[in-house]
């Protein structure tokens, strides 16, 4: 059974002996009882070699983002970017390579809403990708899903967003609860400004109970196993009457066996 305890012991036990050991071992213990944990922006920071610096260097990208031209429901409340990656966890030449360019996809069964469609949505800018955090970030996220379920090989994609209130409301998850289809989601929160809501919740997805919190600490982090929970977010809505706000998150993603890629055309 998951306890589904929000983490305070994951943050007492970051502070016992040693303490980049001592945060790995509380990971993955969370990972493995509950199938989600939350990271602190210290303990991310820690996990990963994400510095104060690297933080604010990575927050302007956010103010480019394109908006996002798939919203079925009409709103025009979602900019994004995309991209994929793959990380070799064995083998004789281990590491993190971006991947050509290529559509997002999700079957019907995991999104409702946009499930089916083949989203060719614009890259991750290179700046980003660049970053000499970028490698470590994904990299050692890998290694402790690697932990949980060992594979020689992740298939990561990445999405940079930004939810806004440009029209009174922004909804984060507009497919509502959902898994993605995946091994793996981190959620990253880059910064939250001039909004109320965006409350996070992590449900069993087998069973009744779940848990429900808000990210409001810039680069603290959410980690679920996609294939033991299911989550969302609640809309967002501007702190000020007639003020606008934003959410900004980085959703990584981690897949065996390969993308999900849309059935092939028989003929």
């Amino acid at each position: 059974m998951l306890d589904f305890d929000l983490g305070p012991g994951l943050a007492t036990a970051a502070r016992v002996g040693t303490p980049g050991r001592d945060l790995r071992d509380a990971l993955l213990l969370r990972l493995r009882e509950q199938g989600f944990a939350l990271l602190q922006p210290a303990q991310l920071g820690e996990l990963c070699g994400l510095s104060p610096a690297d933080c604010a260097a990575a927050l302007p990208l956010w103010e480019e983002l394109p908006a996002d031209p798939y919203l079925k429901d009409g709103g025009r409340y979602r900019r994004r970017r995309h991209g994929s990656f793959v990380h070799e966890t064995a083998g004789a030449q281990p590491g993190l390579r971006q991947v050509a360019h290529r559509a997002h996809y999700q079957p019907l069964t995991y999104n409702a809403l946009h499930g089916g469609l083949v989203r060719w949505l614009e890259p991750l800018d290179p700046r980003l990708c660049s970053m000499a955090c970028w490698g470590g970030l994904l990299g050692s996220l890998g290694e402790v899903f690697g932990q949980v379920r060992p594979q020689p090989r992740w298939f990561v994609e990445a999405h940079q967003f930004r939810i806004d209130t440009a029209d009174g409301i922004g909804r984060p998850t507009p497919e509502g609860a959902h898994r993605d289809g995946v091994d793996f989601v981190a959620v990253l929160l880059a910064q939250r400004r001039g909004i109320r809501g965006g409350e996070s919740r992590v449900f069993e997805l087998q069973g009744a109970r779940g848990v429900r919190f808000t990210l409001d600490q810039p680069w603290s982090a959410l980690l679920m196993d996609d294939t033991r929970v299911i989550h969302e977010t609640t809309p967002i809505l501007p702190e000020l009457e007639g003020a606008g706000g934003c959410r900004d998150t980085l959703v990584l993603t981690w897949r065996a066996g390969g993308f999900l890629d849309p059935p092939r055309a028989e003929g």
